[in-house]
């Protein structure tokens, strides 16, 4: 369960949202301006709301009216961006144990060869950034966030800097991570294809606010 209200201001933009979750994979959905990646980045820790609270599997990330206000490093999210942001200098194999090092000692609840083996990505661990294609780099970003073993995985339109047959490629690689481990996702697309394919939870959001929610 995800728990979010956020309210905030940007000049004349204001978000203002109020939802409760059930997942596994709730879609943002709705045209460009509509306050998506914002809710994202307020689920982060990487933006602040004038006033809100964030609840996660029963723990409070943010709460404005209590002071509680985790830094983003502490809320054990796993965030894949539209462009997948490797680290040029790291060899992929190294990309990925970047994200076992915010594990911090903890048990794995998701093993990193489970994570290689469905995302298919055994063949790239010696290669650098710069030599993948865009599915590959982003299969290795989703990889990079799934081994931090998130309680919750951001995906921010992961797919719209990809052609048409690269999304093909890579849209099967996500709906094998959502059957696989079944982890509470928030993903955000104006693509209704995307959505209607991988969410159980459609959230349609326009000018900041939720014009509808559909659960299927």
């Amino acid at each position: 369960m995800i728990e979010i209200r956020a309210s905030r201001r940007q000049g004349e933009f204001l978000l203002d949202v109020e939802l409760k979750l059930e997942g596994p994979v709730s879609a943002l959905f709705g045209p460009s301006g509509a306050g998506k990646t914002s809710i994202l980045q307020i689920v982060a820790g990487l933006a602040n709301a004038d006033h809100g609270r964030v609840v996660v599997n029963g723990v409070t990330w943010l709460d404005t009216d209590a002071g509680i206000n985790l830094p983003a490093h502490r809320r054990r999210i796993g965030y894949v961006f539209q462009e997948g942001r490797l680290f040029p200098h790291l060899r992929v194999r190294n990309n990925l144990n970047y994200g076992r090092w915010f594990r911090r000692g903890r048990k794995a609840r998701i093993e990193p060869d489970d994570v290689i083996g469905l995302l298919g990505i055994g063949g790239l661990l010696d290669r650098w950034p710069v030599n993948l294609s865009g599915g590959e780099a982003q299969r290795v970003a989703i990889g990079r966030a799934l081994m931090s073993d998130p309680d919750l995985l951001l995906m921010d339109e992961p797919l719209a800097s990809l052609d048409a047959a690269r999304r093909a490629e890579i849209l099967p690689y996500i709906e094998k991570l959502r059957d696989r481990f079944g982890l509470p996702t928030l993903y955000v697309s104006h693509s209704r294809e995307e959505i209607e394919r991988l969410a159980n939870e459609i959230v349609a959001m326009d000018a900041g606010k939720v014009t509808s929610i559909t659960r299927r």
